[in-house]
């Protein structure tokens, strides 16, 4: 177990485990400067709970459906071992990484700006194990998914109403306890995903048409067809909340928002392969970038239209200049998203979770809400950005037609 667990964590963490001392630096550097910032807010138990659950599952989720780990895994499971060590090793160690590089730095902000109490450290501790054993065992039970579904479904309805209860950290540890048994009774294969036939097919038809290459691509990893749709979702509710903080000034917000669809602006990055080829043979910088572009901007315009249509239905007055500001933010994030994919795309990850929590996802946003901040401040601005976009655009087109 000792063996299995270290060639999982050195291959998560790196060689020397380098990786590790680094993170957890971040980590108390970003407490440090949150605490004597003496901001407060006030967080609920439940909620404090939902959230830091929520995202250990979602990280440990997408820890266990890395292709790339897909594959280490294979490869160990090519080698004598003995089922139950080899399923906690693996568990375990996917876990320590969803735990301490990911959540950690969640857990930090959450104790910097809320008030707690020592004993609470201890159950959000608690909370963060039995997200990792639930994630675990519902992913080794994804064939029934109607049972992890209602499981899951259950937990949350718990934690929500029974969450700021004092005996709430008991019943974690008993449902971690039926958890860790479901893993005690699984084997390594459990967690191997096979690969299907039209993943398969995706793989070995690259020399399709790139718009076939990208639908494949979503449809063939449904966890980034989900994202989209949870963004679809989001556009939908942003109007009321936008229209409660400030009216129809801040419509350019939720255009930034709405860019933040990490899956997409990640393809030259994730798939190592389609990035060797279209570097290594002529003429591919104009063929790729060109349709990328187009496909990032029909996404992200898929997003602002259902918005748009939200905030006409919620609140009226959608109007010619919001109809532009929404062709303008989503065209500017599709052309600084694959301007960054193609001149700084991410090699230094280690699984595919390194590429969804890597802090390069936040560049664009991070100017997309500049620009909204700017144009919601000073609409005279919005005439001045479209020039500036059609600007950008020659530009792009420049350096891809080279």
């Amino acid at each position: 177990m000792k063996m299995t667990g270290k060639a999982f964590a050195k291959k998560l963490f790196g060689a020397r485990y380098e990786r590790l001392p680094r993170t957890l630096l971040i980590d108390v550097i970003v407490f440090w400067g949150l605490y004597i910032a003496g901001f407060q807010v006030q967080i609920a138990p439940s909620v404090r709970i939902l959230m830091i659950s929520a995202f250990t599952v979602g990280v440990m989720w997408q820890a266990l459906s890395s292709r790339d780990n897909i594959a280490e895994l294979g490869h160990m499971l090519m080698l004598p071992n003995k089922r139950r060590e080899f399923v906690f090793s693996y568990v375990a160690a996917l876990g320590a990484y969803a735990v301490l590089t990911k959540t950690g730095l969640l857990f930090a902000v959450v104790l910097a700006v809320s008030v707690w109490k020592p004993i609470e450290m201890v159950g959000m501790l608690l909370c963060m194990i039995h997200a990792v054993l639930m994630a675990a065992s519902v992913y080794s039970l994804r064939k029934y998914w109607y049972a992890g579904g209602i499981w899951t479904a259950a937990i949350v309805a718990v934690i929500l109403f029974l969450g700021s209860r004092a005996w709430f950290s008991l019943l974690l540890f008993v449902n971690g306890m039926f958890a860790a048994l479901i893993l005690w009774r699984a084997d390594g294969y459990a967690f191997y995903q096979w690969e299907s036939k039209k993943k398969r097919a995706l793989r070995q038809r690259k020399k399709a048409t790139l718009w076939r290459y990208f639908f494949r691509y979503l449809s063939c990893h449904k966890n980034y067809l989900l994202n989209t749709v949870v963004m679809w979702c989001v556009a939908l509710v942003l109007p009321y909340f936008l229209r409660e903080m400030a009216g129809m000034s801040v419509v350019p917000v939720g255009f930034a928002i709405l860019s933040l669809n990490t899956p997409i602006c990640i393809l030259l990055s994730r798939d190592r392969d389609l990035e060797q080829a279209v570097r290594f043979l002529p003429g591919q910088k104009r063929r790729f970038c060109i349709p990328y572009c187009l496909f990032i901007f029909l996404c992200n315009m898929a997003a602002d239209v259902i918005f748009l249509l939200s905030w006409q239905i919620q609140n009226g007055g959608v109007t010619v200049l919001m109809i532009f500001g929404a062709v303008f933010f989503a065209l500017q994030s599709a052309v600084l998203s694959v301007l960054l994919e193609w001149f700084y795309p991410i090699r230094d990850w280690k699984i595919e979770s390194d590429l969804w929590h890597h802090p390069r996802k936040y560049v664009v946003p991070v100017v997309m809400l500049l620009l909204a901040g700017a144009a919601s401040a000073w609409p005279v601005l919005l005439p001045v950005l479209l020039v500036l976009l059609a600007l950008e655009t020659v530009v792009l087109l420049g350096i891809c037609w080279r």
